[in-house]
């Protein structure tokens, strides 16, 4: 399966997703319906996952065009965005992230959405950023760096809006290994084998388990969120 914008590819049982918009990455409704098909396909033929983005740049957040369009138009691409998180965040097969450049904004949420996350050695940037720009996170956003940064780290990462490279990351919670650039795209797909390895159902019945609190609370307070996104 190929579009424009989300490639897919399955190489022994690993399907391989790539984000690609030619410019900064950022979740458009195209893209995110893109990542909605693979992983619908993923699930019915893969035992794990690697979401990649391109060289330099994983995912700059959504798509400023549609943001700054209106209120409606704003809500419905955030409430998209939320679904598409909170999809991965429960996927039944491993997602292993390959960040290749990078992840601000919502990109960094789709990293706090995903099961390990591997990071590209590079100069690049990964944060939420929000509140630099002045903007209140969602809760969504909120609870998913709650569940997935450092319990001591997420005043300054979520409310100061600090902004790490990828080893600093890694020591607060948004990736949890950095490689060199050459090695990234390997390295993830070693991780993604060994964890689809881990054998259902207790693989995906255990990492439901695990995350039920915060998949419950977002779910129940969605509706609250987008309204203020709105």
């Amino acid at each position: 399966m190929s579009t424009e914008l989300v490639r897919y590819c399955l190489e022994d049982e690993i399907a391989v997703v790539t984000i690609d918009d030619g410019r900064a990455n950022a979740l458009s409704h195209a893209v995110i319906d893109g990542l909605g098909r693979a992983l619908e396909r993923a699930q019915a033929e893969a035992k794990a996952v690697v979401l990649a983005g391109r060289e330099g740049r994983f995912c700059a957040g959504f798509d400023l065009g549609v943001m700054m369009a209106g209120a409606h138009e704003r809500r419905v691409l955030v409430e998209a965005g939320a679904h598409l998180c909170l999809r991965m965040y429960e996927f039944p097969r491993p997602i292993v992230v390959a960040c290749t450049g990078h992840a601000l904004a919502a990109g960094a949420v789709v990293l706090t959405s995903c099961d390990w996350r591997v990071g590209a050695d590079l100069e690049v940037k990964v944060g939420l950023n929000e509140v630099a720009i002045g903007m209140a996170l969602p809760i969504f956003a909120l609870e998913l760096a709650r569940a997935r940064l450092a319990g001591h780290r997420l005043l300054e990462a979520a409310v100061h809006a600090r902004i790490y490279s990828p080893r600093e990351a890694v020591q607060v919670g948004y990736l949890d290994e950095v490689v060199p650039a050459a090695q990234l795209l390997a390295t993830a797909k070693t991780r993604a084998a060994e964890l689809g390895a881990l054998r259902d159902p207790g693989y995906s019945y255990t990492k439901q388990l695990v995350r039920r609190a915060t998949l419950r609370y977002i779910r129940e307070t969605l509706e609250e969120d987008m309204d203020k996104i709105g």
